[in-house]
């Protein structure tokens, strides 16, 4: 048990450093010659060659679903003139807005969004029914969003309990801790709650909640935070069918397949992991589908190459730069 609470002590001061690492490198790249950037652009874009550009269209094309030029726009900020006032948010869109002409003009809904915008925007989240078109979908917010702690504790060797900690943002959330709060094989609570409450819990950080064989998932006001690092565990993803998509592509999900799918009033949770400790390989068959889904956003360069197109096709729609063919194969195919 000491070598385990080491662990993790060792894990939340390795978080604490890489927020520290993630703003001095943002501030770095702020104060200096923004030409240096945008020099880089064509090199950078030339490597695209060297992925699976069939699949590589297909990404852009999921996050910038606009398919023909656009009309006159209106726009909330120049290039050089990002609004700062979330800063995970501003960082995380000046990372690649920084590569193209400062005067290019842009327009972006920063926070959580759960809702389609009248007009082309940049978001990092959206519905996914209807017609979502306007939502352009960016890597934003990914300090919290795209974070994949250590587990190095097999699925055998947790508990056999399912777990949940949240805020009471959803009534969702609200059904589980009312209904499971004192069950024997859940630990779920809000941690921000009464304390004489009944559903309060004790705050379990992502670390400690991977000492668990299951781990429950719930969006609050749009994308479920947690989802990406517990498909990224040794623990079972146990959650609803979303009803928002982000960066992670929520909507390509299969239920069965990469998380282990559970009505919206949780009246199967007690079932479902009765029946996955009966059927332990099929628990790590979905484990292992969710580790090779999670995959997909781990190289980094990728991703740089994904987020520069997905950025260059709205300048090119909005009609303020023009491609070559080259890249116009890749952004938009049949324009």
């Amino acid at each position: 048990m000491a070598s385990l609470g080491s662990a993790l002590n060792v894990a939340k001061i390795a978080r604490k450093l890489a927020r520290v690492s993630y703003y001095a490198r943002n501030i770095a790249r702020d104060l200096a010659p923004q030409i240096i950037f945008r020099r880089r652009l064509p090199h950078i874009l030339a490597q695209a060659d060297h992925y699976d550009t069939a699949a590589l269209a297909h990404r852009i094309g999921y996050y910038n679903r606009l398919s023909a030029p656009l009309g006159a726009q209106q726009y909330d900020s120049s290039v050089a003139r990002i609004p700062m006032s979330k800063s995970l948010y501003y960082y995380d869109f000046k990372e690649y807005a920084r590569y193209f002409p400062r005067h290019l003009r842009v327009s972006h809904l920063f926070g959580d969004i759960n809702w389609i915008p009248d007009r082309p925007a940049f978001v990092k989240s959206r519905p996914l029914a209807g017609d979502n078109r306007n939502s352009i979908v960016f890597k934003l917010d990914k300090f919290r969003h795209f974070y994949f702690p250590p587990d190095p504790t097999a699925f055998r060797d947790k508990k056999p309990v399912a777990v949940w900690r949240g805020g009471s943002n959803n009534p969702k959330r609200l059904t589980l801790v009312q209904n499971f709060s004192d069950h024997p094989l859940c630990d779920v609570g809000l941690p921000a709650g009464e304390k004489n409450s009944a559903t309060h819990k004790a705050f379990l950080s992502p670390a400690d909640q991977l000492q668990f064989r299951y781990v429950i998932s719930i969006e609050g006001h749009e994308i479920a935070t947690n989802l990406k690092w517990v498909m990224a565990s040794n623990s079972l993803c146990l959650m609803p069918a979303p009803r928002f998509e982000s960066w992670f592509m929520e909507g390509r999900l299969e239920a069965g397949k990469h998380y282990v799918l559970l009505r919206d009033d949780f009246a199967d949770l007690e079932d479902k992991i009765r029946y996955y400790e009966r059927h332990i390989d099929e628990a790590l068959a979905i484990i292992r589908n969710a580790h090779d889904f999670v995959g997909q956003f781990r190289d980094a360069r990728y991703e740089q190459i994904v987020s520069l197109l997905v950025m260059y096709k709205y300048f090119v729609l909005t009609g303020q730069i023009e491609a070559h063919d080259r890249v116009l194969e890749l952004i938009a195919p049949g324009l």
